[in-house]
């Protein structure tokens, strides 16, 4: 199972291979249960998923052993993960699952959880959960007969996630006579996304919106905003939005189809909201994967912007710590903490277009904001997830690397926390020799770390 059951975002892995099997998964749900159960009458929890055929094998392993272990089991259904988030503060429940690979295929799968405020865990307490499960020899204290837990479903979990979303939509403007194309990634949020907007009075056009268990994110979604993008040029549209299978992140197109990733989306957004007063100490925070652009952008605007390592958890991490209320990934996850606890896609997308309603614009006319620096990202397989201190020749080549851009770029390398991968990003001015660079950074890897 490696040396970690949990990478930056829960557990996650190929179904029916460890650890993404139905046996680790009701040993999770014990180890959870046990870990996050309070007081003698308030023992409950509440599991999401998403599309995939995976999820109802995973769901009954986690309920067998959260019931089990003395939790009382409410199951939504296919939910958007921050959805769950959600529905776990709002039902006052101690712990929040959602079983979700996010943007991987369908033969992937994975479980993440939520503590009783909505926030995702903390390393140390998602170690002390993988002790439980890891050890063979555990002892599990399991309660007696009569304190089991209960399973149940809850049916209007979806309704109260829409009514929820939105309420962070300003009362006196509506969507109306706005065209939408949204595309659900065939995944979680295929019916609470075109509701909510279309609830708003908005013209909504369906992509990804029929799941059968093995098609999400299968051409489509965030990871495919082509497709999106092709969709609003050929009904002349007036935005796109793309989200992916859990519904967490969002890739945004203009009514000309250019797509916004969420370095630009987080640079609109925090110049809205610095005029509005809504942006403590002008601070935004974001990853080390963000574009040196939105750094810039953000000290040409009077902000700072605060970089934390990759993953929406840590983004929050770093906004909880430093009391920032906007933060986000390039990739598309926007956390907007005065409404939520995690990234939300359909959040986002609400405070997208109440930008565009409040300026009367188009989104074109609001976005270009930042003139992203050159970047490229090579993914390379590696066999070793070693300290790159270990090997002084990564360490020389990227320092040659550095010192050949004159402080005008940055090299980030960092190992996935869901593959066997090691991703190598070079940013700088000049196009060609970063994606030179980013090649001879990924072979000096390749080499060092077969």
């Amino acid at each position: 199972m490696g040396q970690r059951l949990f990478g930056t975002d829960g557990m996650r892995g190929q179904v029916n291979s460890p650890p993404m099997t139905a046996e680790t998964a009701l040993r999770l749900g014990m180890a959870a249960g046990m870990r996050f159960r309070r007081g003698p009458h308030r023992h409950r929890v509440v599991i999401g998923k998403d599309t995939r055929l995976s999820g109802y094998m995973l769901e009954s392993a986690l309920t067998a052993g959260l019931c089990a272990s003395g939790m009382h089991v409410i199951m939504t259904g296919p939910m958007p993960t921050p959805a769950i988030s959600f529905l776990t503060r709002n039902m006052r429940a101690d712990l929040g699952v959602v079983i979700s690979a996010s943007h991987n295929p369908y033969y992937d799968n994975g479980i993440k959880f939520f503590d009783a405020d909505g926030y995702k865990l903390p390393d140390s307490v998602e170690d002390e959960i993988a002790g439980m499960v890891l050890d063979a020899d555990y002892a599990w204290p399991y309660p007696e007969a009569h304190d089991i837990g209960r399973a149940t479903k809850i049916e209007d979990a979806g309704g109260r996630y829409i009514v929820y979303t939105k309420s962070c939509f300003p009362a006196e403007l509506t969507l109306s006579g706005l065209r939408i194309v949204v595309d659900c990634a065939n995944g979680a949020s295929y019916k609470a996304a075109p509701l909510a907007l279309e609830e708003l009075g908005a013209e909504v056009f369906r992509i990804g919106c029929e799941p059968n268990g093995l098609n999400i994110n299968d051409h489509c979604g965030s990871l495919f905003p082509s497709v999106v993008a092709a969709k609003v040029r050929e009904l002349r549209a007036d935005v796109g939005l793309a989200l992916d299978g859990d519904a967490d992140r969002l890739i945004v197109v203009d009514e000309h189809g250019a797509i916004l990733d969420g370095d630009q989306l987080m640079a609109m957004c925090a110049q809205a909201m610095m005029a509005r007063g809504e942006l403590p100490g002008n601070l935004l925070v974001s990853t080390v994967m963000s574009n040196l652009a939105l750094e810039i952008f953000m000290r040409d605007h009077g902000g700072q912007l605060l970089r934390t390592p990759v993953g929406d958890r840590y983004v929050v991490e770093g906004m909880r710590r430093e009391g920032a209320m906007l933060g986000g990934e390039q990739s598309g996850h926007l956390i907007f903490r005065h409404y939520a606890t995690t990234g939300d896609g359909l959040l986002a997308a609400l405070q997208i277009l109440r930008i565009m309603r409040e300026k009367e614009k188009p989104l074109s006319e609001l976005a270009g904001l930042l003139t992203p620096f050159p970047q490229k990202l090579v993914n390379v397989y590696v066999q070793k997830r070693l300290p790159f201190e270990e090997r002084p020749a990564i360490g020389e080549a990227v320092k040659k690397v550095e010192d050949e851009m004159g402080g005008r770029g940055r090299v980030v390398l960092r190992y996935s926390g869901t593959e066997s991968l090691c991703r190598v990003m070079v940013e700088g001015e000049d196009a060609e020799k970063v994606r030179q660079y980013a090649q001879e950074l990924a072979e000096v890897v390749a080499r060092e770390l077969k």
